[in-house]
C-alpha cells in the first residue's frame, strides 16, 4: 500500500507545482471531431510532458475541493499510444461522464482508477 500513496502524493506534487492550462473549457467542441463536446473542462499540466510530446492531461471538475483522486489510463488504437489523465476536483457524476468518454468508441479504451 505503500506504493499506492507514494503514487497519488507524487501526483498531487506535480499539480501543485504546474500550472493548469485549460485549452478545452466544458460544452466546447474537440478541434478534429466536432461532434464531441467536452462534459468537464479539459487541459494540461504546463511544462510536463506525456506520451504524445504534450503536458499531461488533466480534467477539472466542479469540486472546490480540488482534490486529486483518480486517474485515467487510457489506449488509444487510432493513435497506437497510451496516456494517463489526472482528474482534479471532479465529483462522482463528472468521473462517471470522463470515464464514459473514454470508453464510447472501439478504438479508445480507458481504465478509471479511483484513489482508496
Amino acid at each position: 500500500m505503500a506504493q499506492n500513496r507514494d503514487f497519488w502524493t507524487a501526483a498531487e506534487t506535480l499539480v501543485a507545482q504546474s500550472r493548469i492550462v485549460i485549452d478545452r473549457p466544458k460544452g466546447s467542441a474537440h478541434p478534429r471531431y466536432p461532434d464531441f463536446l467536452y462534459p468537464v473542462d479539459y487541459g494540461y499540466l504546463e511544462q510536463t510532458s506525456s506520451m504524445d510530446q504534450d503536458g499531461i492531461d488533466v480534467w477539472v471538475g466542479t469540486d472546490p475541493g480540488r482534490a486529486v483522486d483518480a486517474v485515467v489510463c487510457t489506449i488509444d488504437l487510432m493513435k497506437r499510444d497510451s496516456e494517463i489523465k489526472i482528474l482534479i476536483g471532479c465529483t462522482e457524476q463528472e468521473k462517471e461522464w470522463i470515464d464514459r468518454v473514454h470508453n464510447e468508441t472501439d478504438l479508445m479504451k480507458g481504465l478509471l482508477i479511483r484513489r482508496e
